[in-house]
Formats: C-alpha cells, structure tokens, sequence
C-alpha cells in the first residue's frame, strides 16, 4: 500500500526519473495531467509520491520505482519529517534484527492493525536494550537546529548482536522512546518498505542507506567524522573496556572503539535527535553495553561518576557560549579555568575528567588551540603535569573544516605516575592528498601509529625529520607555550637534493619536447570552398540519442560500496584519476567503463572525458553525467570532443544567480558517418593528448621551482 501523505519534490521527481530539474519544469507546464501540488510553497512545491509515480509509468519515464528510491522518497517525504521518519523506521529495524518472526506476525494484518500492535512489540526490544519504561512513551523529536559530531549531541545505546539485557542501558532517561500506535499509523508504508530492503540488504545496511542518505541530503546541519579518522583515533587510545564520547553525534568513534562484545559504551549528545539515531545505529552494529543520554556535556553531564579507561571525541570548535559565566567554579577544571574563547580546552579537561587513572583521551582539535595566548596556562599546566602526551598534526583534507589541518591531541590522566619529560609532536601533513580524495590515509595511519607506538614503549623517539620526534617538556614551556608540530620539527631530509632536482629538471625538458611534438598542426578552412565559414552539418541532440538507442544517459548519486574510488566533477575538470569516496551504503553506484563519455553539469566550462582503462569501474560522482555510445553508431572521442565546443555549452547551459548548469540533453552534435566521426574523433583524441602533456609540464615546472627555492633556503642546494 503506498502513502498517499508522502511528499515528494521537484528534485527528487528529477531523482526517480534520472532527468534535470528543468525536465521537471517542463512536464508541469506541457502535461495538464501532470500531479498537482500539494503542499511546500509556490516556489518549492511538493507533490504525492503516488501520483508521481504513477503519472511516470503511465508517460512510459518510469518502469517501477527502484525500493531503495521508494524508501527514501517516503521517510524523505514524512509528515512527521525525515528524522522522525528515520527513528520509526530504525526502531523496526531493530525488532526485524532481532525478532524477525514478530515483525512477519504482525505485518501479515491491515496497517490499523499493525500501527496498533507495533508500540508492545517495540518497548518488549527497546525497554532492555534502551531502558525505556511503559509510562515514558513520548513522541519522538523532529530535527530542528545545527547538529553534527563535531557540536555537543547526544548519544550511543546497546547493541545489535548481544543478548537482551535486563538492566536499563542508560543511567538517565533513554533517548529513544517508544512510539505510540498514533504516531506509528502515518509510518507504516514507510516501515514496510523498510521491512522490504532489510529483506534486501539485511537491517543494518538497511540503516546504514537510510542514515547516509540522510545525512548527505542535510550536508550543512551535520559535522562528521570520516570513518578513517575515527579507525585512527581509536587506535591511537588502545584497547578500552569503557569509552566515553561526550560530543558522539552519529556514533563514528563509538562504532569504531567497539570490535568486540563485553566494552561498555558511553555517550552524551545535545541533539536528542542525533542521541536517538546514535542509539539505534549502535543497537544494530555493536555488541557493547551502551549508556546513552541527550544534554550538554559540559552543563549537564549525563556521566558524572564515570572513570572511563578511554575518552574519543570531536567536540564542537569555536564556541564561546560554552557555559564560560555558569562553570566558573567547576571541579573538573584542574588545570586552569578556561577562557571564554577557549572552548576546546574545556573539552579537554572534561575528557581528563572522565578517565580513571592512567586512561587515555584522544581528541580532534583545531589547529589555534596549540598555540593561542589565551590557552597558554592551561597547556605549559597539561605539560608540566604529564597530561598532554602527544599532539600529532594532520593533513589538511583529514575533516571539516577540510581547509585546515586539524590536530589530535593525545592526553592520559596523570594519576600516581610521575610527569613524563618528554611529549611527541608529529605532522603528516606530507601525506596531504591531491584534489578532494582526501589524505593518503593508509600512510598517515603508518607514520602516527608507528611513531606513537614507539614513543609509548620508551617514553622517548629518535628523531624522524619532518615527521616527528620527542621535545623536552621544559623546551616548550617558554613565553607561548606553542605547542603545534610544524613550529618543532626539523624539515625533511632532502636526499641527494641537487640530483633529485636535476631529474626533475630533465623530466621536465622530455615533456615540453613531447608538448612540441603534439601540438596541433594549423588547422585548414572548413569546406571546400566556403573559406572560413562554419561547416553546416544536419545536427541532433544528445537527447534524441538517447531515445534513438545510440548511446545511455546517467547520472552520478551518492551510493555505491566503499572500496569503489568515484570518480568526481574536480577529477573530470583537472584531468586526474578518481580521488573520491563513498558513504556507506549499499546504493548501487554508476560504475564507468572505458570509453565511456562523462560530463560536469556544474561551472560553465565546457569539459568532456572519456574514460580510459585505468579510471574505468571507478563509480561515478555527484554532478556528473555519463553517456555511453554505442560504438556501432557513435565514436566515444568524436562524442566528446563536439560536446567541448563553447558555443554548444552555452546554447545548453542555465544560469541561477550563482551557477551555471548544463542540460547535457540539449548539447548539439552533427549527423555524420561513423568513419567521418573516426576521423574527427582521432584529432580530437591528439588534442586530449596535447592537453594532458601541457598539464604534467605545469606541474613539473611547479615542483622544480618549489624545490629549487626549498633547497636554496634550507642549504641543500647552492647557488652554483
């Protein structure tokens, strides 16, 4: 039974029939019997998914309704809203995972009957896992503010796989309640269908699409942590039985700190929206105990008796309503109370706060707060107490704010121990990625582990130049107390520097001398006897092509496996190879294939790529559009090539008041011969050709000339 309720927007109609928006458009004003709106505002209208859908298969756009779309249209579309929609549908997940037999009982019944029964079925899972009580039942909160796991928010709850626990998971009041049957009706459809891709894809991966698409639809009300990142803070703490995240957003560093079954969790977020979310997500993928509670940490502590033996966190940055005027006299500020712009370094010491002794703490910070003056007391005190172990600077890319490169500061409570005198500071900012790809993190997560891992055994590191070493404490407890890695570490040894710049040198000269050899010969008038008119071919479009059977038109989304690289729009624009990565989700992805054409929809410029043997079943990226010819009609590089020319971009581009988008349908192409289309297609595969030799020699020349004055400055090279 579909739900009529179920909203769905210009955008997502454009999704479920993979065309633009403006085909949208156009079906609203050609088509009377095109749905009519009903609801959203007179610019942003909204339309019954069921109508939509089947005004599609009724106009032959649309054969069925993948599940994975009709899912995400109906929790996208809730009336309740999506967060709401996503805890419903994450609650049933959990009955299916756990109970599968209850949810094919009650599902066989009407929808009255099943909005009915669900609530009993649910508190008999969500009471022992979550500590829900019968009288506790209350609606369940709809998104409404900024949220993210670098904010305070709300947390983590018990597991997928363990055995039902009798005692409350939470020592304050749940954040996930039990929906009553009221609430639940307007879900069913969703929470059927939802039912059905768990069939598909199993109830955690279930969740996981969900949640991902969520989050990827609302990229600026969540701070996340990458799941890397998170592997690699959770590594740096060490094996843990109890670990607390008082900041958990959507339970990445709790996820990753639980391998095994018998760890307790602890978590606190601000969000309750997000401490529920957490709950569930952790309820279906870990087997630990897990405490979950929503509420500021730092003004109202869900844990305060907590000893924990590991603390992970990315706390909110830059915020100066932190509780600065209420917390003055706060027993967990130790080592100094913190001012009113430092609010990392009250997440600091809330984390040490929280350790028993000897525990560790890993927290991501921003880069001033290792050398701010106003934090300078707090951190000559960390040092000379031994609390602050270690502050490792990562590669710009690492996480948002992605332009800078943030820090990990690894702290341990001091306890009976005697003050360490030495502390490690590392940067891998070497390991900084090219395009958006991000770090180059398997390298990253070599250098600091092994370089932390060393340092722990002995207390002390022989210097590694430009990635690391152990500082004297007393060294750094100067006027500033600046303790960010780059102002600390040696350069990196330059081996053998002036031969290695000669090779660059002599690699640059091969390529200019290959950049001769392609440049492109004058080009003669077109015609035989026009001069330089423009030649004037029979034209089509591509997307008389695409309805003719000569090529397949699709486009980039956001799905697909994690080990698949995507290929992006900044990929296709400098011409390099797939840089980008996936959510997790189990959405199918557009994977490429050689020879297959892919176009930008964003920017205005007019670029096409064919993709070649290396960068085929590379997944294919958000605003990108990917035709495949068929080579018994269409030459890939003839396609491509027409596709380049500015005056065709322009005739199919829109512009809004801050972008500009091509209607990769509307592009022009001339009707020729497939050996006439050989013909054009091997000129403009030399031009490719031309055009990527031009780009290796600009970087080569950037490189020397970068090593040129690095090598003149740091004595490695002489002026001779």
């Amino acid at each position: 039974m579909q739900d009529n309720t179920t909203e769905v927007t210009a955008a997502g109609i454009a999704r479920l029939a993979g065309v633009g928006r403006a085909a949208v458009s156009n079906w609203r004003r050609r088509h009377a019997d095109f749905p009519k709106p009903v609801g959203g505002t007179e610019t942003s209208p909204s339309f019954a998914l069921a109508e939509v859908e089947s005004w599609l298969r009724d106009q032959g756009k649309l054969a069925e309704v993948p599940l994975r779309e009709r899912v995400w249209q109906q929790l996208a579309g809730h009336p309740a809203g999506p967060v709401g929609a996503l805890i419903h549908a994450g609650c049933v997940l959990l009955l299916i995972h756990e109970r599968p037999t209850v949810w094919l009982e009650l599902s066989a019944g009407s929808d009255e009957r099943l909005a009915a029964a669900l609530p009993g079925a649910l508190e008999e899972v969500l009471a022992p896992r979550f500590g829900t009580a019968g009288a506790a039942r209350s609606s369940v909160h709809s998104v409404g503010g900024v949220h993210g796991e670098g904010g305070t928010h709300s947390g983590p709850m018990p597991s997928a796989g363990s055995a039902v626990n009798t005692q409350p998971a939470s020592t304050g009041p749940s954040p996930v309640h039990t929906p009553t049957g009221p609430q639940l009706l307007p879900s069913v459809p969703l929470l059927r269908g939802t039912a059905e891709l768990a069939a598909d894809l199993g109830a955690r991966q279930a969740f996981e699409f969900l949640l991902g698409r969520h989050l990827d639809a609302n990229p600026r009300q969540y701070t996340l942590t990458p799941a890397d990142l998170a592997g690699l803070m959770a590594d740096l703490a060490g094996p843990a039985r109890t670990v607390l995240d008082p900041a958990c957003g959507t339970g990445a560093l709790l996820r990753a700190a639980a391998p095994q079954s018998g760890q307790e969790l602890y978590a606190q977020d601000s969000a309750p929206e997000l401490a529920a979310l957490t709950a569930l997500r952790l309820a279906l993928h870990t087997r630990a105990t897990v405490h979950g509670a929503s509420g500021d940490s730092l003004r109202a502590d869900a844990h305060p008796d907590l000893r924990a033996d590991a603390v992970l966190c990315h706390p909110p940055f830059n915020e100066r309503n932190w509780g600065h005027d209420e917390l003055a006299y706060d027993p967990r500020w130790e080592y100094g109370f913190p001012a009113r712009a430092e609010s990392e370094l009250a997440w600091v010491q809330h984390a040490l706060a929280r350790l028993k002794d000897g525990g560790s703490a890993v927290l991501l910070m921003p880069p001033a707060a290792a050398s701010r003056r106003s934090g300078r007391r707090i951190r000559a005190d960390l040092l000379r107490r031994g609390a602050l172990r270690a502050v490792v600077a990562l590669p710009a890319g690492a996480a948002p704010p992605y332009s800078l490169p943030l820090h990990l500061w690894l702290l341990r409570r001091p306890g009976q121990s005697p003050a360490q005198p030495e502390v490690l500071l590392a940067d891998a900012g070497q390991f900084t990625g090219e395009g958006r790809g991000g770090p180059d993190w398997p390298a990253v997560r070599d250098a600091v582990l092994d370089a932390w891992r060393a340092f722990e055994r002995t207390g002390t590191l022989e210097e590694r130049p430009g990635v690391a070493r152990s500082v004297p404490v007393i060294e750094l407890l100067d006027d500033d107390v600046d303790i960010a890695p780059a102002r600390h570490l040696p350069p990196p040894a330059v081996a053998d520097g002036a031969e290695a710049l000669i090779a660059v040198r002599e690699r640059l000269g091969e390529t200019l001398r290959l950049t001769t050899e392609l440049t492109p010969p004058p080009a003669g008038p077109a015609g035989h006897a026009g001069g330089g008119r423009s030649a004037r071919w029979p034209l089509t479009t591509v997307g008389e092509l695409a309805r003719g059977g000569a090529l397949v038109m699709r486009t980039g989304g956001n799905g697909g496996h994690a080990r698949v690289p995507v290929l992006t729009d900044h990929d296709v624009l400098a011409g390099t190879g797939p840089s980008g990565a996936l959510p997790e989700s189990d959405e199918e992805a557009v994977l490429t294939e050689p020879g297959d054409v892919v176009v930008p929809v964003l920017g205005g410029g007019a670029v096409a790529r064919v993709v070649d043997d290396v960068t085929g079943g590379a997944a294919l990226g958000r605003n990108l559009v990917l035709l495949r010819p068929d080579r018994t009609a269409l030459d890939p590089w003839f396609l491509a090539g027409f596709l380049r020319g500015t005056a065709n971009n322009r005739q199919a581009s829109s512009y809004a008041s801050t972008a500009t988008r091509l209607d990769v349908r509307r592009l022009n192409l001339p009707r020729l011969p497939l050996a006439e289309q050989r013909r054009y297609g091997a000129r403009f595969r030399a031009l490719d050709e031309f055009e990527r030799a031009m780009r290796l020699a600009g970087r080569l020349g950037e490189q020397l000339v970068r090593g040129m004055y690095d090598g003149l400055t740091d004595g490695t090279v002489t002026p001779d």
